[in-house]
């Protein structure tokens, strides 16, 4: 008896436990259905390119569509402050906290709205528009993100030259954004060999791209200048075709240019002669005349040398007439002394004889 309760209340445990697992599972059923048959939100799987100046549209639908007329929609960039780019609600667009840069360019297509199109209208596209936009519906918590990016093309403009190398051509393109790649091509559509294009940017943001290639008769009369830009993915071109002979006019200026510079050549060869010249003779003027000065001071120094000499003899002769006359006079005095003193002597030994007779006769 004790077996067959057990067996029961096994049983009975096993119905209920089966009971709670089909409840359970027909819940699931009914959500994951419930949450299937709910609309999502899509958006472009890739970014949207627009160009600026020009409108936009950002799309953004209901699948399975539904009407959106009475739900909230919300457009908002996340990297702006305030964020909120366009709000439909209650039937009305709000302005209320809307970011003023897209003041009055923003609309949903409203007559779209009962289909569950609720794509973003974006007129007069600014280089400050390029970001990721947000399209959410907060009734149904669902959202999608779609980015924008923002470019600005320009057609190039050919310009063509003469050069001695060959025929030189220019190629300029304004107005671009992002910044732009140029490529020159030939008739065949192959690259030609040119230097790196010159790229500068404006004050209103855009880029100016310009190069310039000399190009020869073997790479045909059709040459291409084309610019592109890769992230919007837009590219312009511009061709130009030049005639036969105007490579036979470069073939003839080209001899007209190499006489010509024969020419000149030949003037500057005569013109650094003659300088040359010119200053190697006025050099030997200059030398001469140094040398000339040079034997001047020596002739005037020789003169000089030569008076003073004259003056020094001439006072050495004074000096030595001087000498001898002192030396005559200091004769002419010992003479007149000597003379003096013989007459002196004379006249005592004249005076002796009579001094001597007076003597005798006194005796």
């Amino acid at each position: 008896m004790s077996h067959l309760k057990d067996g029961l209340s096994i049983k009975s445990q096993f119905s209920v436990f089966t009971a709670l697992v089909f409840h359970h599972t027909a819940v699931f059923l009914f959500l994951t259905s419930s949450c299937e048959g709910q609309s999502q939100l899509i958006g472009p799987p890739q970014p949207i390119v627009a160009i600026l100046g020009e409108d936009i549209i950002l799309p953004c639908h209901l699948e399975p569509a539904m009407d959106a007329v009475a739900m909230t929609v919300e457009w908002a960039r996340p990297d702006l402050k305030p964020k909120f780019i366009y709000v439909w609600r209650d039937g009305v667009g709000l302005l209320v906290d809307q970011n003023p840069s897209y003041k009055d360019r923003t609309s949903l297509f409203i007559n779209k709205l009962n289909h569950g199109d609720v794509s973003l209208k974006l007129s007069e596209v600014k280089l400050s528009d390029e970001g990721r936009y947000r399209c959410f519906i907060p009734s149904i918590r669902r959202e999608t993100f779609i980015q924008l990016n923002v470019g600005s093309v320009s057609s190039p403009v050919l310009g063509i030259n003469k050069d001695p190398s060959g025929v030189v051509l220019e190629c300029e393109s304004k107005g671009w954004y992002p910044e732009p790649e140029l490529f020159w091509l030939d008739a065949e559509g192959k690259l030609l060999s040119a230097g790196a294009p010159e790229t500068v940017r404006g004050p209103d943001g855009l880029y100016t791209v310009s190069s310039r290639v000399t190009v020869e008769k073997s790479h045909g009369n059709s040459f291409t200048c084309r610019v592109q830009q890769s992230k919007i993915q837009q590219t312009r071109e511009t061709q130009i075709h030049i005639q036969g002979d105007f490579f036979m006019d470069i073939t003839t200026a080209d001899c007209s240019c190499s006489t010509e510079h024969i020419v000149i050549g030949f003037a500057v060869v005569f013109l650094c002669i003659s300088f040359a010249f010119f200053v190697y003779k006025w050099r030997q003027n200059k030398i001469e005349t140094k040398t000339q000065e040079r034997e001047g001071e020596k002739t005037e120094s020789v003169r000089n040398n030569v008076e003073l000499e004259v003056l020094m003899e001439g006072e050495r002769n004074r000096e030595q007439v001087s000498a001898e006359s002192d030396t005559t006079k200091n004769l002419d005095t010992k003479n007149a002394k000597l003379e003096k003193q013989q007459k002196k002597e004379n006249k005592e030994k004249q005076m002796e004889p009579g001094e001597t007779n007076r003597d005798t006769n006194d005796s």
